[in-house]
């Protein structure tokens, strides 16, 4: 079938639309037959280039997104699924792309998804193995014809046909917050990432933004804004944060609240709400909508599309009713006056905070231990080749690692060590989804996304670490690999100087050979 979502993103003369439909928990409850009902009528419209599939929203389980994929696709219809890393390893990830490629599923939307909320007798245990920047590579290879060693030499896969697409917030309120997610696109674009969604938001000035970091950059890609037709209830529940990475203010709560008092309940303003947000998306040069929300039925959709068209060529009239900035947030550019929006001047940034005792203690001895060129290097690297023969002196070694990286580090001894890419700060004990390239999504105001008003996000804290050097922009380059799990529990400084492990390779320190 051919793939008439990647058709309508790419082409200039056409503007897509993907209406996102939440497919609940079971196999043959109410909410799969909504579901299947509404892909018809979507099919049937001739409106809609692909249905949106979630995969376990909230972090509940769900039917599976890739399933029902197939039935969507029966139908007529494009379906988009949300290809997540939350539950699955890589392993897996890559059985589900077979599949999806055996059924002709194209359209994926990968992220590292929702963290687990609920299961079976208690909390499920995630899994993010992996992050969206390596699933996107994994996707290129197959895309090009996945290598992979046997007992018959290297086999090369038939070439896979995936139109993969990622998420971006410009919605954050810190300026730590919002760069990581800049330097975090660039990275997902350059591992291969089709079409760009936005995360929810209201702020026309943020979705502005957006498309001047597109230019800035250069991405050359489809960005697709989306649209939440939002009730009183949802809004309320997202500006307390309950709903990751979606950001409404209060004085649009505020809104909400006196249009939920009308007969039909606020329906009319919330789907004209919608209307608005298709024009003016069209006008600054979107290429298409994702278009969501509770409830939400065909005839809402089509409205938001018919009335979205009718305003689109007046779309500047109503940009100044998507005024909703955060109280003392962030911006990349500074604000155009006249129009509400942005002039493409950047905005002045914050002085850097003062550098930790920590980060400069870590730094200092990294550079005298770990560096190549560093005075403890070669001494360090004899200590590691005696320790890797094992014996009393190897699990003395290993003893006084691990105590020091519990104690400065919180390490949980993986092996294949990345806290000279996070300013010494370690994702895998540290961040709850093991992001090792950026932060997820689901941040809210610096808070982790897990534990908000407990625990900062690491990847914040590594943005301050490092502005206060000037690196800060060292993040948006620097791509590291899932950790390697044959090290696991293994001595990640014999790994580092015997040229084992992903930061042995950075540092161009190869592994011996035999008979050295």
């Amino acid at each position: 079938m051919e793939n008439t979502y990647e058709k309508a993103l790419l082409s200039k003369d056409l503007f897509s639309v993907d209406w996102e439909v939440v497919p609940g928990r079971g196999a043959f409850e109410k909410a799969q037959e909504d579901f299947v009902l509404k892909a018809e009528q979507a099919a049937k419209s001739g409106k809609i280039h692909a249905l949106t599939i979630t995969d376990n929203p909230g972090g509940n389980p769900s039917v599976s997104a890739e399933i029902m994929s197939l039935e969507v696709s029966r139908l007529g219809l494009q379906p988009l699924v949300y290809f997540t890393c939350k539950d699955k390893s890589r392993n897996e990830l890559e059985n589900l792309l077979y599949g999806l490629e055996r059924i002709k599923v194209a359209n994926l939307l990968v992220m590292s998804g929702d963290y687990p909320a609920a299961g079976f007798q208690g909390r499920s245990r995630p899994v993010y193995d992996v992050d969206p920047i390596h699933v996107l590579q994994l996707i290129r290879k197959m895309n090009e014809g996945l290598e992979y060693p046997s007992m018959k030499g290297t086999v090369t896969m038939k070439p896979t046909g995936f139109f993969p697409g990622v998420v971006a917030s410009p919605f954050k309120k810190l300026e730590s917050e919002q760069l990581l997610q800049y330097y975090k696109l660039k990275k997902k674009i350059d591992a291969g990432a089709q079409f760009v969604i936005t995360q929810t938001g209201y702020d026309a000035r943020k979705f502005h933004e957006l498309l001047l970091v597109k230019k800035k950059y250069g991405f050359e890609v489809p960005f697709i804004g989306n649209i939440y037709l939002l009730p009183f209830g949802a809004g309320r529940a997202m500006s307390k944060n309950m709903v990751p990475g979606c950001v409404v203010t209060q004085k649009l709560v505020d809104c909400l609240d006196q249009e939920r008092k009308a007969d039909d309940k606020g329906k009319g303003s919330r789907l004209l709400r919608g209307a608005k947000m298709y024009a003016f998306l069209k006008g600054m040069g979107y290429d298409g909508v994702h278009i969501s929300g509770l409830g939400v039925n065909l005839d809402d959709v089509l409205y938001v599309i018919e009335k979205g068209e009718e305003l689109a060529p007046n779309w500047r009239d109503v940009v100044a009713e998507f005024d909703y900035p955060q109280k003392g947030g962030f911006y990349y550019f500074k604000k155009d006056e006249q129009t509400g929006l942005n002039r493409e001047e950047e905005s002045d940034r914050l002085a850097p905070a003062r550098s930790s005792l920590s980060y400069t203690f870590s730094r200092a001895m990294h550079n005298l231990m770990f560096e190549p060129d560093g005075a403890l290097f070669g001494f360090m690297k004899k200590i590691c080749e005696k320790a890797d023969d094992g014996g009393g002196f190897g699990a003395l070694f290993r003893f006084v690692e691990r105590m020091l990286k519990a104690m400065f580090f919180e390490c949980m001894d993986c092996g294949d060590c990345a806290l000279s890419d996070t300013a010494y700060l370690c994702p895998m004990s540290q961040c709850p989804k093991n992001q090792r390239n950026g932060p997820c999504g689901g941040s809210f105001e610096g808070w982790c996304e897990v534990y908000p008003g407990e625990k900062q996000c690491l990847w914040v804290q590594a943005y301050d670490r490092l502005k206060r050097a000037g690196e800060q922009e060292m993040i948006e380059g620097n791509v590291v690999p899932p950790p390697n799990w044959d090290l696991f529990h293994r001595s990640s400084w014999i790994n580092y100087f015997l040229g084992r492990d992903h930061a042995a390779a950075k540092a161009g320190i190869r592994p011996a050979e035999k008979g050295e």
